[in-house]
């Protein structure tokens, strides 16, 4: 698996939800359509990853429900690694609703299920293998002891630290890429970011608990990076047309990680990953996922 990427992480199929705009509290809208997208921040990002490049591997759980062939499908057509899959049959698999407004913002829940389950035991990664990549929609017990084993390999590891939540100091050591969007940002450093010029500050104030590297992703504004040396830049991004947000943070996290693992200077990396999530933005949501679908029922076939 020279030069290969292991994901560990969460699967969910994404029930995605087209309205005008996103619901106030306590109100209700009337929906345009529905679609049913393979997700899950683990398996976004492996799927990406694959079809950027590199060899990806997939360290997940499913449940023993019908969603869990559709999950497990969607991975093998974009050419993932599913033999470390685990399954839970006593669990459903993991499931989130989203709705996504005519602007292409979105805001979703997220039911984790059987990836609450996933284990590390017996887990040894791949030889030659360069990147893991890590989310929080997982156990931190769990990613704790793959990036322990990924170090003693030598593999960079990359935690996107979403959705957020405290992250341990022995955690934190073990990671060499941090990357977090600006309202995960703001929750981590304790630093307010409206612009650019705030992740700025927020990424050069970054405490010796974060000694590696950091990327603060600022949607269209482009994001910062501070390197290994702490300098910091903004990278901005052109323009795109915008179908819908929801998904593109996994891709640029998982183009990003398969460019690292060619090997590929983050710099350069960065650029690409940029460039291929404003492609996926502009994609309609339906050639976003392979789901299998039962005709006129709109659920996963068995």
């Amino acid at each position: 698996m020279s030069g290969g990427v292991v994901v560990v992480g969460s699967l969910h199929l994404d029930v995605v939800v087209t309205a005008p705009r996103l619901p106030a509290p306590d109100e209700t809208l009337m929906g345009e359509a529905v679609t049913l997208v393979c997700g899950g921040k683990g398996g976004n990002q492996a799927v990406a990853a694959s079809r950027h490049g590199a060899p990806t591997t997939l360290l997940g759980r499913v449940g023993g429900d019908v969603f869990a062939a559709s999950l497990i499908d969607n991975l093998c057509a974009a050419g993932v690694d599913t033999s470390l899959i685990q399954r839970e049959d006593a669990a459903m698999s993991g499931l989130s609703v989203a709705v996504v407004g005519e602007d292409g913002e979105y805001g979703a829940v997220v039911v984790s299920s059987a990836n609450r389950q996933l284990s590390a035991d017996g887990f040894a990664f791949p030889e030659g293998a360069r990147i893991l990549v890590l989310q929080n929609e997982i156990p931190e017990v769990v990613n704790r002891a793959v990036a322990a084993e990924a170090r003693r390999e030598g593999a960079t590891v990359v935690l996107n630290a979403a959705p957020m939540r405290p992250i341990a100091p022995e955690m934190m050591g073990l990671v060499d890429l941090l990357i977090v969007n600006r309202i995960e940002a703001e929750q981590l450093f304790h630093i307010p970011i409206r612009s650019a010029a705030d992740a700025l500050k927020a990424a050069e104030g970054v405490g010796a608990d974060c000694a590696g590297e950091v990327i603060v992703t600022l949607g269209s504004d482009g994001l910062v990076h501070r390197d290994k040396e702490g300098t910091v830049r903004h990278h901005g991004v052109r323009p795109a047309p915008v179908v819908s947000a929801h998904g593109a943070g996994d891709v640029l996290v998982g183009a990003l990680c398969a460019r690292l693992a060619a090997p590929a200077a983050i710099e350069d990396a960065i650029a690409y990953a940029q460039s291929a999530a404003a492609r996926f933005v502009s994609t309609p949501l339906r050639d976003r996922g392979i789901v299998r679908v039962r005709e006129g029922t709109g659920f996963p076939a068995e």
